[in-house]
């Protein structure tokens, strides 16, 4: 998401720095890159190919589908990301996806949003279809409730969720929970939001730690069904992600983030 322009709108700033953080991402061994054509939109995709096709055989790249832009986010929730579930929508995204990333099968493919103006499972049949045709390995779904994973699930096998989740939001808390019960992955996205907090500085400062990297140390020791997805353009920050894996948080550290979410 973060390697498109300004709004997650048009080319990036630095097309450099963007291809160079999708190279060294996968120089460190990262094996999962998560993006969607609505970011650029369509430049996520067409930049991650470019940086990387032919793909890594370890390497599995998820995309999304359901959500289209008109212009550079400005803030407003909805206001520039309109939600398309329409299935003949979904079906032809991602085969537009397909195109962009040169795969002839994505290895997960996500269901971005619901739309209200689409019964949920409407929306799913698309999905449904493109999964029996061959053209998705996987499927998953983004920011959805307990009640459509369990409508999703009588339909097509569902492999991830993706839904906001850090150390301030803990609205799908009972979701990271049944994805571990399930053996689900759960995806937060905005996993380093909301780091601001007195504690975490604190906490950070006793391990010479960004606020960031323990709000992601955090992700990873709350659940062994996590998958943190901290976007960034930047090389450096990169870096400064990958950290986290090796900072451990004392299990009265983890007692304290995770309470701050009460």
């Amino acid at each position: 998401m973060r390697i498109t322009g300004p709004g997650i709108w048009g080319p990036p700033a630095n097309r450099d720095d963007a291809i160079a953080v999708l190279r060294r991402a996968v120089e460190e061994d990262i094996n999962f890159i998560d993006t969607a054509d609505s970011y650029g939109p369509n430049v996520s995709e067409e930049l991650i190919a470019e940086a990387l096709y032919p793909y890594p055989d370890n390497l599995v790249i998820a995309t999304k589908a359901g959500m289209y832009r008109t212009g550079p986010d400005d803030g407003e929730p909805d206001g520039f990301w309109p939600k398309d579930g329409r299935p003949e929508h979904i079906v032809e995204a991602c085969e537009a996806s397909m195109r962009r990333l040169r795969l002839e099968q994505i290895p997960l493919f996500q269901f971005h949003k619901p739309d209200p103006k689409v019964p949920f499972e409407e929306s799913m049949r698309g999905v449904v279809q493109l999964k029996e045709q061959g053209k998705v390995q996987h499927v998953g779904l983004s920011n959805v409730s307990e009640e459509q994973i369990r409508v999703a699930q009588q339909m097509v096998p569902i492999v991830s969720i993706q839904n906001r989740y850090n150390v301030d939001d803990r609205s799908s808390e009972t979701i990271v929970d049944l994805c571990e019960q399930e053996q689900m992955v759960f995806i937060p996205w905005a996993p380093i939001q909301g780091t601001d907090n007195p504690t975490i500085q604190e906490i950070a400062d006793r391990h010479s730690a960004s606020p960031r990297q323990v709000a992601l140390a955090w992700l990873l020791a709350r659940s062994p069904a996590m998958l943190p997805i901290a976007g960034t353009s930047d090389p450096a920050h990169l870096d400064d992600n990958l950290a986290a894996v090796d900072l451990n948080l004392t299990s009265a550290e983890v007692a304290v983030l995770t309470r701050l979410g009460g």
